[in-house]
C-alpha cells in the first residue's frame, strides 16, 4: 500500500513520461535505482539522452519543487547516470542532458507541467 506522498510521486512520474512521449522522446528506463542514486526517467529523443528528475510539491514554500534538486541530489543523479552509461554502452554514445520536470497538482483535472531543460550539468 502506497502512502499519499508515494501515490503523488508515482502519478507525477507517469505524467512526466507521457509529457516526454508526446514530444517525441522514447522512455528507456523508469526508476533506475542504484546504491549511489536513482534516476526517475531516462529518455532518448532528438539525438540526446535525457535524464529527468521528476518533482512535485503541494506547496511552493521553500523555493518549490525545482529548488529541491540541490547540489547533493544532483551528485546522486549524476553518479547513477554514470553507472547507467557504464552498463549500457549504446547510450554512452549520446550527449546527456539533465532536466527537471515539475508536476503541479498531479491528481487534479489539469495538472501543470514545467519542463526545465539543462537544469544542471554533470
Amino acid at each position: 500500500m502506497l502512502t499519499a506522498r508515494q501515490q503523488s510521486g508515482r502519478r507525477a512520474e507517469e505524467l512526466a513520461a507521457e509529457f516526454l512521449c508526446t514530444r517525441g522522446f522514447e522512455i528507456l528506463q523508469r526508476n533506475y535505482l542504484r546504491r549511489l542514486g536513482e534516476l526517475d526517467l531516462v529518455a532518448r529523443g532528438a539525438g540526446v539522452l535525457v535524464i529527468a528528475e521528476v518533482r512535485t510539491r503541494s506547496s511552493a514554500a521553500y523555493g518549490g519543487a525545482a529548488a529541491s534538486v540541490d547540489r547533493r541530489k544532483q551528485r546522486r543523479i549524476t553518479r547513477a547516470a554514470s553507472q547507467l552509461l557504464q552498463q549500457r554502452a549504446e547510450l554512452a554514445q549520446l550527449p546527456v542532458r539533465f532536466d527537471v520536470i515539475v508536476v503541479g497538482d498531479p491528481h487534479g483535472a489539469a495538472p501543470r507541467i514545467e519542463w526545465i531543460q539543462h537544469a544542471f550539468e554533470a
